[in-house]
């Protein structure tokens, strides 16, 4: 039989035993509508609370501060265009990053057709974004900042507490009325990171369960107090106002329930995929000529691998690693359908080519180090195969090629300008 290993974790993990456990009663059992107030409406509601008040204990918050979504994306959603539409009458500037996901960028990007100033961050080589940037790109028009935690390409982690703590500073000296919320995608760090939202000084913080070995399609947006924002679903005014429906019981419980062993598991977790992780890219750099770490080798996530392998078409790459049982990456789950180059690998200042040519493993709770001996012994196959019909040999360390025509339609946002 052939081997299976999984190394997807970044895009989707699967829903751990135990949060199915707590998930089942919510089903068949306790299935009344929490709005209700009747006897099976008030036992979802206190099942609702207590989910919540779980939550709130993780993010250091209070529990009317955690607004559940249907996702990270709608997450980010209501945080920037609920933002947004606060201040539609005047519009704004937001800052944000070149690396961040869709779920931001495509957001801001609508804004900007609708009037707002948006600027985009750049990184460094390594994928972290310097604080005198931000700094500098603060307007006094500037309303929101919204950066990523941790990159869910490259796993690099930004320095958001630093963030956090600069923007406080500000806004002490700033206008009154002209406060600068911050929000964070930390939907990659869940299982990772501190959460707690004072620490972090965040306004505003994203979260899903499925990247946490919880329920696919429910989310959490954290909405510290006062912060003014609208909502984006308009209807019988749950969630404090802010995205009505009926709750979705059985996967608040589950998210909830998967957050709380997510981090109380971080420590000894991160500690062991780290070693997995490093072993990995050793492994790699040893038995693959013409590599490049993609992200920073240290301030990372401790479960993300990502390399970009020249001459190599990554697309290729990962449909010989499928023939194995290897399922990995290349660019993000969410664009993994398109065959433009990652706009992440781009920002680093990368060649096209080495975007095309990049891959990513995330490891997770099932992942050994007999899996990445595996995965050690295929790659370097499936990488000479793919070389001996390459027609490219690119120069190792070269920071430009001449190729770009040949790999994309269109330029990433940013160099649109």
């Amino acid at each position: 039989m052939m081997k299976k290993i999984y190394l997807d974790y970044a895009a989707i993990t699967y829903t751990d035993r135990r949060i199915v456990r707590a998930m089942e009663p919510y089903f068949e059992k306790i299935y009344g509508n929490p709005s209700s107030i009747h006897k099976e409406g008030r036992k979802a509601k206190y099942a609702l609370y207590q989910a919540r008040k779980k939550i709130a204990q993780i993010l250091n918050c209070q529990s009317t501060e955690v607004i559940f979504t249907g996702s990270g994306t709608e997450s980010c959603n209501l945080a920037i265009f609920g933002m947004a539409e606060n201040f539609s009458g005047k519009k704004g500037h937001i800052i944000t990053s070149q690396i961040e996901h869709h779920a931001v960028l495509r957001p801001c990007e609508k804004l900007e057709k609708e009037g707002f100033k948006v600027t985009y961050l750049p990184v460094n080589r390594e994928g972290i974004i310097q604080i005198s940037d931000l700094e500098k790109a603060i307007k006094p028009e500037t309303i929101l900042v919204s950066i990523m935690y941790a990159n869910n390409e490259i796993g690099t982690i930004q320095p958001v507490a630093e963030i956090g703590k600069l923007i406080k500073k500000l806004n002490i000296i700033r206008p009154p009325n002209s406060k600068i919320y911050f929000h964070i995608d930390a939907c990659q760090a869940a299982g990772f990171l501190d959460l707690s939202v004072n620490k972090l000084e965040v306004d505003l913080l994203s979260l899903n369960g499925s990247k946490i070995y919880g329920p696919k399609g429910i989310g959490l947006l954290f909405v510290r107090l006062g912060t003014p924002i609208k909502p984006m679903i308009l209807g019988g005014g749950q969630e404090e106002g802010l995205r009505s429906g009926t709750e979705n019981l059985a996967g608040i419980c589950g998210f909830a329930k998967a957050l709380e062993i997510a981090q109380r598991e971080k420590k000894k977790e991160s500690a062991r995929l780290i070693k997995l992780r490093n072993y990995l890219i050793s492994g790699i750099e040893k038995k693959i000529l013409k590599v490049v770490l993609n992200g920073h080798r240290e301030r990372r996530l401790p479960n993300n691998v990502n390399v970009s392998i020249l001459d190599i078409e990554g697309e290729a790459a990962l449909l010989w690693l499928d023939k194995y049982g290897i399922y990995a990456l290349t660019g993000s789950a969410c664009d993994s359908q398109s065959l433009e180059p990652s706009h992440v690998i781009l920002a680093l200042g990368r060649p096209y080519e080495h975007a095309h040519g990049s891959l990513r493993f995330s490891l997770g709770r099932k992942t050994t180090k007999k899996d990445i001996d595996y995965l050690l012994k295929v790659l370097p196959r499936v990488v000479k195969t793919l070389r001996e019909i390459s027609p490219i040999s690119l120069q190792f360390g070269k920071k430009s090629l001449a190729l770009e025509k040949a790999f994309v339609k269109d330029k990433p946002h940013w160099e649109k300008r």
